[in-house]
């Protein structure tokens, strides 16, 4: 039971199976056994049913100084160098997580560790097993060797039990975090591993609703929670998860798995430093400029294969030296020469480039350990050894890759292999002539050589093979099948590989030794590769629209702007709109009829902002932007119409995120808030919202149908209107009208202030029914707008206000010469004094 009480924390302690290797200084003990002989890096594993290793209390209370112990797992596949961590206080109710994207040097976690100054770090069986040990444990355990590392085994890194754990354990007052980290499934995963342990060690379980939680994220980086990066469809599509139509599909053009992980973990983490992102953009921009620069690199960088995986291989001493681990320490050592083989051509394609970064890739190739690990490799390997692929052109090339006159043993294996190999074609050339049938040799590494036939069946005799063929398969017109002898000569050649991968193996194990010291240069060609492969990427995607490249300012101006991933799907260019936000215009109220066009441009402005924080080009024509430390969305759907208790808890808490979390430099986007409840209540809530908002420099973009909202333009100086336009067509009979969307922006807000009763009109809805709306309406609509009239005082109150934030940019950023910048503040004057005026207008007119 993961809530149950201490009995059943003892009952089940020998469902945890446990590896520790201890601090020193610190004794590490087993509940009902005799305490473990102290080790210092070395894991001792125990069977389920022997206990586990725990750190005791009173060495705890010892400990004066560490008393934080922390969960690390990092994700697989595409998600390798996604990073969780959860740690506790145990002197202190507080759990915190965390959740990145971290390179190979694993920099962010070493560096979080180090402020964590843990006493006891855990992480899964399965990264540091003796036999497929992981980079990141072998990192940490060197950065830390004095704090002792305890594994759990993986099935307990579940990241349903951690958001389980969050709901049964986490204080209401800190209930917003489940918001952020429902769908980080690494620190989720993390945290159920800790207090699952934690449990076991203090012998004890946490009260319901008793903890602290929090969600740290990372350094240098922009913030975006869960929920905005669903819906924003960054990664994944929302509708369909298997298609590409998101933002990491829209910039995704990467040759390498490395890339591929870099750019999606860009995406989920924009960078917040304008000069690392002008870096890349430097880049990018020498990229679209140097044509041979890009397909240089483009054609070399292709050629990498996952660098990171190969390393991790490369790093494991396996247990037991069986036929597997032999061939794939003879595999790796292939590819790590192909590897090393690219380095000059790569440098070759940087040689001619001119920005900083790229220079300084070129020179990070200069590093002389590639030559030396390449000229080790050559002592021993054959110079036309090569990774190819095909696992039959592939076995060849591990078989005959050690040199000749290295070992005698070795060289007359191969040449019995070799002797098999041509055995095998010849009787199966053989056995064509005799069956007088066009027979071939087929390979595959499940079944080895086997024989090969395309003919029709009508050809055979009876429609069968003769009876001294097996296993016979058939696909459309091809045959596959072998022989009582074939399989006895496969028996053969078997056994003489795996005489000749033994030998291989001790000579590439031997090489390997020698190379270790010289094998870290690898992490930096990572590095380098991955970069290289996410900005060709995205100068990929500038060949195929036109994008525009960002600049960097106090406020967020978008010329022309459109929605990168519509454009991929759409038929026609989307419309283009523009955007403009500063410090004196920061709050943007957005109106207009339900599929106008609303949630898209405000997706749109948030993908624009965080490709231009990635280092990536705009789908612009001129784009100027804020650097925004968190990005934050609740975006509605215009055919979502649940109005049900569940939906508004869902909207209450996510503004609940955002009022908690946000802060002047963020940028904020809100659709649809409030429709889960009355009108009444749904205008007081937004109106309420946008007042807290309001006082925060953070940029905001708020669309709401509430049309009652507008009107806080009068009371606020630094809030806009804008709204989506539509155009009224009448049918060919004349008889009925029909709204035709234009998807432009506006100033002001919305004219179509009917449109719910214009949608009725199209129904089956009586006419009389209708009439009576459209009066209630009307009247309705008279005293708002008496009550919300602009009063001179007013007007003349946000003229002064917009004056004033024009003249303060101004001085911030002008670079205009002496005459154009008086000719500039002249034409300011004049707008301030047309904006005082107050034309007189007729109650039905306001």
């Amino acid at each position: 039971s993961y809530f149950g009480d201490k009995s059943s924390c003892v009952e089940n302690a020998s469902m945890l199976n446990l590896t520790s290797s201890s601090a020193r200084g610190l004794n590490s003990t087993c509940i009902g056994k005799p305490p473990l002989s102290s080790s210092k890096s070395v894991c001792r594993s125990h069977t389920p049913l022997t206990g586990y290793s725990v750190t005791s209390s009173s060495a705890v209370s010892a400990h004066s100084v560490a008393s934080v112990i922390v969960a690390v797992v990092e994700g697989r596949g595409l998600a390798r160098g996604e990073v969780g961590m959860a740690s506790i206080d145990l002197k202190n109710p507080e759990v915190i997580l965390s959740q990145f994207a971290d390179n190979t040097t694993y920099a962010k976690v070493i560096t979080k560790l180090r402020i964590l100054t843990p006493l006891e770090i855990i992480m899964s069986n399965t990264a540091c097993d003796a036999a497929n040990t992981t980079k990141l444990f072998s990192l940490i355990t060197e950065h830390f060797k004095n704090v002792t590392f305890t594994t759990v085994q993986r099935k307990y890194f579940n990241e349903t039990k951690g958001l389980e754990y969050i709901e049964q354990l986490c204080a209401s007052e800190f209930s917003t975090i489940f918001m952020e980290v429902q769908s980080k499934y690494y620190c989720l995963a993390a945290v159920a591993a800790l207090l699952k342990y934690v449990e076991f060690i203090q012998n004890s379980v946490y009260a319901p609703k008793s903890l602290k939680v929090r969600f740290q994220g990372s350094e240098k980086t922009a913030m975006i929670d869960s929920t905005s990066a669903q819906n924003l469809e960054l990664v994944v599509n929302n509708r369909d998860s298997r298609n590409d139509h998101t933002l990491f599909g829209v910039l995704n053009y990467t040759r390498t798995p490395g890339g591929s992980r870099r750019l999606r973990s860009n995406i989920l983490e924009p960078l917040i430093d304008a000069e690392t992102i002008n870096t890349r953009l430097d880049c990018v921009q020498e990229l679209l400029q140097d044509e041979e620069l890009f397909f240089g690199l483009q054609a070399v960088i292709s050629k990498f294969l996952d660098i990171e995986q190969l390393l991790s291989v490369l790093v494991q001493i396996p247990k037991q030296d069986t036929v597997n681990t032999a061939e794939s320490k003879i595999t790796n050592l292939i590819y790590l020469k192909h590897t090393l083989e690219l380095v000059e051509p790569l440098k070759a394609a940087l040689r001619s480039c001119n920005t900083p970064l790229l220079k300084a890739y070129y020179n990070s190739l200069e590093d002389p350990r590639f030559e030396i690990i390449l000229e080790k490799i050559a002592t021993v390997i054959n110079d036309d050894t090569r990774y190819t692929k095909g696992c039959l052109s592939m076995r060849t090339q591990k078989c005959y890759a050690v040199k000749p006159n290295i070992n005698e043993f070795l060289d007359i294996a191969r040449r019995t292999y070799t002797e098999i190999v041509d055995d095998i074609a010849g009787m199966i050339a053989q056995l064509g002539q005799k069956y007088n049938l066009p027979m071939k040799t087929g390979f595959s590494s499940a079944r080895g050589f086997f024989i090969q036939m395309n003919v029709d069946s009508s050809t055979l005799l009876n429609g069968q093979l003769p009876s001294e063929f097996t296993k016979i398969t058939k696909m459309k017109n091809t045959y596959s099948f072998t022989s009582a002898d074939l399989i006895k000569m496969n028996e053969r050649c078997q056994e003489s590989l795996r005489e000749i991968y033994h030998m291989t193996y001790l000579i590439v194990c031997k090489l390997l030794n020698e190379i270790y010291e010289h094998i870290h240069c690898l992490y930096k060609l990572s590095d380098i590769v991955s970069m290289l492969d996410m900005l060709l990427s995205f100068a990929h995607a500038c060949t195929l629209s036109d994008y525009v490249r960002p600049e960097f300012t106090d406020t967020l101006a978008i010329k022309q702007g459109w929605h990168p991933i519509l454009e991929k799907i759409a038929v026609e260019k989307p419309v283009s709109n523009n955007t403009y936000l500063s410090e004196g215009s920061n709050f943007v109220i957005l109106t207009g009829p339900n599929m106008s066009g609303k949630s898209t441009y405000l997706k749109q402005i948030a993908l624009c902002q965080i490709m231009a924080q990635i280092g990536s080009y705009v789908p612009a024509e001129y784009c100027s932007v804020r650097i925004a430390e968190q990005i934050f969305t609740r975006i509605g759907m215009d055919d979502d119409i649940e109005t049900n208790s569940s939906t508004f808890m869902k909207e209450m808490k996510e503004i609940t995120y955002i009022i908690q979390n946000a802060n002047d430099k963020s940028l904020i986007i809100i659709d649809e808030l409030g429709r889960g409840t009355s009108a009444e209540e749904g205008i007081g809530i937004c109106y309420a919202v946008c007042e807290y908002l309001l006082n925060l420099k953070a940029f905001t973009l708020f669309a709401t149908h509430f049309l009652e909202l507008c009107h806080m333009d009068a009371l606020y100086p630094n809030v806009e209107n804008c709204n989506f336009e539509v155009q009224h067509m009448r049918s060919s009979a004349g008889n009925k009208e029909k709204i035709a969307y234009t998807y432009m922006l506006s100033k002001g807000y919305t004219e179509e202030k009917n449109y719910g009763i214009k949608a009725a009109e199209v129904s089956s809805l009586p006419s009389s029914i209708i009439l009576d709306a459209k009066e209630i309406t009307n009247h309705i609509a008279k005293q708002i707008s008496h009550r919300r009239r602009n009063t001179p005082e007013m007007v003349a109150e946000r003229a002064v206000y917009h004056l004033a934030m024009r003249l303060v940019q101004t001085a911030r950023n002008s670079r205009l010469d002496p005459d154009s910048l008086r000719i500039y503040l002249k034409g300011l004057k004049r707008k301030y004094e047309a904006s005082c005026s107050v034309p007189k207008q007729s109650d039905e007119q306001n």
